[in-house]
């Protein structure tokens, strides 16, 4: 059996690197808590009328325990591993989230783990993976799945307690930093998570990572949906209708290379943000940190915002989520580019000419 992994001290800049772990984690991430964040929420509501929406329901919700597998799988695979790179960056990942905890002499499964000591652990087993290559030969079944898997295990699992503070503390933070000053706060977590989705950087893996709940994630779905608007509107026209409907979608990081060549277009998604967060804050938007990453994507952040508001008119909650949602964003959207293009002159349409 020969499994070819890369030749000894292959050499991916830093950037690369970087941008394979990034890339890796966001789609793991959307292919573990898409279906629970879309689905969760309706199964929850029929479950007690029909048995087949509980099946289900624990269907989707053990779907988002793959997540530390998958992140170590589709690393392994921005990096062109074998099946068996694949593989040990995958178990080295699992181990390193914490996810599995030994209790009472049993394994128990307790989560996702922690997204940030996940990312770790992925990086640590690619970094001796391409740097062993086939060093071993035919001896690389043997001595990888046991050296670099247990290795990143113990070092990660080291790392975890100190990871998870840091993560939680930043978490406790933003959510604190809410309540203290929660027009400010608002306003920046909307700009942040506007800049931040379209980038490589995976805004559910930052919201898990940092546990954002409550109002900062309900701003932070309000940046997202800032973001989303300012590029359908932009695209519209000169594109086909496959582009902006991707990005309503999700597909947001599609424009990041026009973001890298023409960062002016973060003007007006950051005036959009501020408005929409600002506006957002009054209504009393929230949401988990579940929630927090995917903006109307799913319906996933409108949903959780309905849950949130602490409102008895079930009509007037569907309005206001309404209104923070689809009719502030996109309406600031449409206006921003207006004065942008037309009175500023800031920018013109061909930059949204999609470049992938």
């Amino acid at each position: 059996m020969k499994s070819t992994l890369t030749r000894p001290g292959t050499k991916v800049s830093p950037k690369l690197f970087l941008f394979n772990v990034l890339n890796g984690v966001a789609f793991a991430i959307v292919a573990g808590l898409i279906p629970n964040a879309i689905l969760g929420e309706l199964l929850k509501a029929l479950a007690p009328h029909f048995k087949i929406a509980v099946v289900l329901h624990q269907i989707t919700t053990a779907i988002q325990f793959s997540v530390p597998m998958l992140v170590g799988a589709l690393v392994g695979h921005r990096f062109k591993f074998s099946p068996l790179g694949i593989a040990v960056v995958s178990a080295s990942s699992f181990i390193g989230s914490g996810a599995a905890v030994f209790k009472n002499g049993a394994w128990v499964i307790t989560g996702i783990g922690d997204l940030v000591n996940t990312m770790l652990a992925a990086s640590i087993a690619s970094l001796l993976i391409l740097f062993f290559g086939e060093r071993f030969g035919s001896l690389n079944l043997i001595i990888l799945p046991t050296f670099v898997a247990v290795f990143t295990g113990f070092v990660t699992l080291v790392t975890l307690p100190y990871v998870k503070l840091v993560t939680a503390a930043i978490g406790t933070m933003i959510n604190t930093f809410t309540e203290m000053q929660p027009v400010l706060m608002c306003m920046l977590i909307a700009i942040v998570y506007s800049m931040t989705i379209i980038s490589p950087i995976s805004t559910v893996a930052t919201s898990m990572a940092i546990g954002i709940a409550g109002l900062a994630a309900g701003f932070a779905s309000e940046g997202i949906t800032a973001a989303e608007a300012v590029l359908a509107f932009g695209t519209w026209k000169v594109n086909r209708l496959g582009v902006p409907a991707t990005i309503i979608l999700g597909g947001v990081k599609m424009m990041l290379p026009n973001m890298v060549r023409y960062p002016i277009m973060l003007v007006p998604i950051v005036t959009t943000a501020a408005i929409s967060g600002i506006i957002g804050s009054f209504i009393g938007v929230g949401g988990t940190k579940e929630s927090a990453g995917f903006g109307i994507i799913g319906l996933v952040g409108p949903i959780n915002a309905f849950r949130f508001l602490h409102i008895d008119d079930v009509w007037l909650k569907v309005l206001l989520v309404f209104i923070a949602f689809f009719v502030v964003p996109f309406t600031v959207a449409y206006i921003a580019h207006f004065v942008y293009m037309k009175i500023f002159k800031l920018y013109t349409k061909d930059i949204f000419k999609f470049l992938g």
